[in-house]
């Protein structure tokens, strides 16, 4: 008897330890997706005009506006989805929001948006320029690393990455959020020619 009166209090001290120390450590939380980027000094030499390579999002085409504003676009090295990016450059970071369109998708899930971070880095004179960052889906701003080399002698063409024509008839999403229709034309049938039948 005294043994298991002694159980029942253990059991429920060792049931309820694992789950206290889970809050404590913040397990209900779930990993931060949203940080504040501290930016420095643009390096010598460099600018955010250009095109950038990645092995996962493919040529990325950044434009400088007036200002400090960038804008770009970029299509993925398996040609499913392009996407578009507006932000504000300040100094070595450049933040960003962005929307992804999948091609031959519409609908709800055609589109994905969320923020972003790019920081401008020069290793060295003799290694190519690169912009290293993270993205997030909706308010979040990181979550996913997004790595590119700049490209020499390439000069930025952000609308060479949207989809042609044909692409385009699934009524792919803009930037301002409206679609474009399909484009169907319809060829009215050639006039019916008489018949011998008709002629008697």
């Amino acid at each position: 008897m005294f043994l298991r009166g002694y159980l029942r209090p253990s059991l429920i001290l060792a049931l309820a330890l694992p789950a206290t120390t889970l809050v404590a450590c913040g397990g209900s939380q779930g990993p931060k997706t949203s940080i504040e980027v501290q930016s420095g000094e643009m390096p010598e030499g460099g600018k955010w005009h250009g095109v950038y390579y990645s092995q996962t999002y493919g040529y990325l085409h950044l434009v400088e506006g007036s200002g400090d504003s960038v804008t770009g676009a970029w299509r993925t090295v398996a040609g499913d989805k392009w996407g578009e990016l507006f932000g504000q450059a300040k100094g070595d970071v450049l933040e960003y929001e962005w929307k992804e369109h999948k091609i031959g998708m519409i609908g709800p899930n055609a589109t994905v948006e969320g923020k972003g971070y790019f920081r401008y880095i020069v290793p060295d004179d003799m290694q190519p320029h690169e912009i290293r960052g993270e993205w997030g889906l909706d308010d979040n701003n990181a979550g996913h690393t997004w790595t590119a080399l700049k490209q020499n002698n390439m000069e930025p063409d952000p609308k060479s990455v949207r989809p042609d024509e044909l692409e385009s008839r699934t009524g792919a999403e803009g930037w301002d959020g409206t679609a474009t229709e399909p484009d169907v034309t319809t060829e009215e049938p050639p006039p019916a020619q008489p018949s011998d039948e008709d002629e008697e």
